[in-house]
């Protein structure tokens, strides 16, 4: 009688003990409360968006979610684009800034006509 005591006492321990490691790992079980209507977890900087950027946003799954195949796709395509088209820019800045200096160091020759 005194083993199935010892048994049972030593059962409910182990018990508590596993209770308790559980508990403390994995917390009370609590939800967190929805985000508002309208709010996502996506970032991107207000400007100066990089390809790097549009490739480092992740997008929250739904139960009838999107094809994750489709968004990489098109996510990639578009980072490609902004890559490019800011290269184009910096090029048009660097060649205006380039005749406005030329333009200043060669002014034309302004001297009065002759007889």
């Amino acid at each position: 009688m005194q083993t199935m005591l010892l048994y049972l006492l030593i059962m409910a321990v182990v018990v508590a003990a596993v209770f308790a490691a559980v508990w403390f790992v994995f917390g009370r079980g609590e939800d967190l409360p929805p985000l508002e209507k309208g709010t996502t977890l996506a970032r991107l900087p207000r400007a100066g968006i990089t390809g790097a950027d549009v490739r480092s946003i992740s997008f929250s799954q739904t139960l009838r979610g999107y094809s994750q195949t489709e968004v990489d796709w098109a996510l990639e395509k578009l980072a490609r684009e902004l890559d490019e088209l800011r290269g184009v820019v910096l090029d048009l800045q660097g060649r205006e800034a380039a005749d406005l200096s030329a333009a200043r160091v060669d002014p034309p020759d302004q001297s009065p006509a002759g007889p």
